[in-house]
């Protein structure tokens, strides 16, 4: 199970799980598109395209660093054609980037949901639309959405609506492309956190980094998405996946060293987990 010289198209790989999905892969000898926003330093936040390529090179795969709005399909469109001129096509497409806002409609601004959904939900469908040519000519072409099981209890609506509806909206593209894409061979899934992850968004969504004492690394979605990036033949497809169900099933047992804090409590479940 190896991305040795596979093309990784992966959003939002600026910062959190998608900069580890990168580098994770990079260890195989992975060529890594890095395509956030943030190609400026932050003040706030550490990470920019260009600081993850030089992470990716020093990890010993190749990297493209490409400053892109996924909201943007006709930028979206460009580089995909960047990337796979680059390094000769693209072989999966990660939709990583995300938007957060854990209000109900009550107190959400219109422009706010619109942020949402694009980011979200629209975004998947223009960057697997634009990814889907290269992906074709794949030997066996992944497509992998940051995007929960769909869990219909009321109480995930309650509080936050509309982030909700927007991140099932991901998953439900997921269970359509698969059985759309099952044409060219390609496998489509979506992956989610059984815990918190210790990341930027979450801290600044909550206000605080007290939540990283019971959460997990980014290290662990990284691991699951290696698991599934490299499956052959459509072995796993059309699945909404939890990181620690997937490595179950390839065999791991002990999640201990994923805890960002060893010595913390109880791991806090995710979102839309009961």
């Amino acid at each position: 199970m190896s991305l040795s010289a596979k093309t990784l198209f992966i959003t939002g790989a600026s910062r959190g799980i998608g900069r580890e999905i990168a580098l994770r892969a990079a260890a195989d000898g992975a060529n890594i598109v890095i395509a956030a926003k943030s190609a400026e330093p932050h003040p706030k936040l550490a990470g920019t395209i260009f600081s993850v390529a030089e992470e990716v090179e020093a990890a010993g795969g190749k990297a493209l660093a490409l400053q892109l709005d996924v909201r943007d399909e006709a930028a979206v469109r460009d580089a995909m054609a960047q990337a796979a001129g680059h390094f000769g096509g693209i072989d999966a497409l990660v939709n990583n980037a995300g938007a957060i806002k854990l209000v109900g409609v009550e107190q959400l601004e219109p422009k706010r949901f619109d942020l949402l959904y694009q980011i979200n939900t629209r975004a998947v469908m223009v960057c697997s639309q634009a990814a889907l040519p290269y992906l074709k000519k794949s030997a066996g072409g992944h497509i992998l959405n940051l995007s929960p099981p769909l869990n219909l209890a009321p109480k995930w609506f309650a509080q936050h609506g509309p982030y909700t509806v927007t991140k099932y909206g991901m998953s439900m593209l997921t269970l359509g492309m698969s059985e759309e894409f099952k044409k060219y061979g390609i496998s489509v899934n979506s992956l989610w956190p059984q815990t918190m992850i210790a990341t930027a968004a979450i801290e600044f969504e909550l206000g605080s980094r007290d939540a990283f004492k019971r959460s997990r690394t980014p290290a662990i979605m990284a691991d699951a998405a290696h698991a599934i990036l490299s499956s052959t033949g459509r072995s796993i497809t059309g699945r909404l996946l939890v990181d620690e169900e997937i490595l179950r099933e390839q065999g791991q047992t002990d999640f201990e060293h994923y805890r960002f804090d060893p010595e913390g409590g109880s791991l806090v479940p995710d979102l839309f987990l009961d």
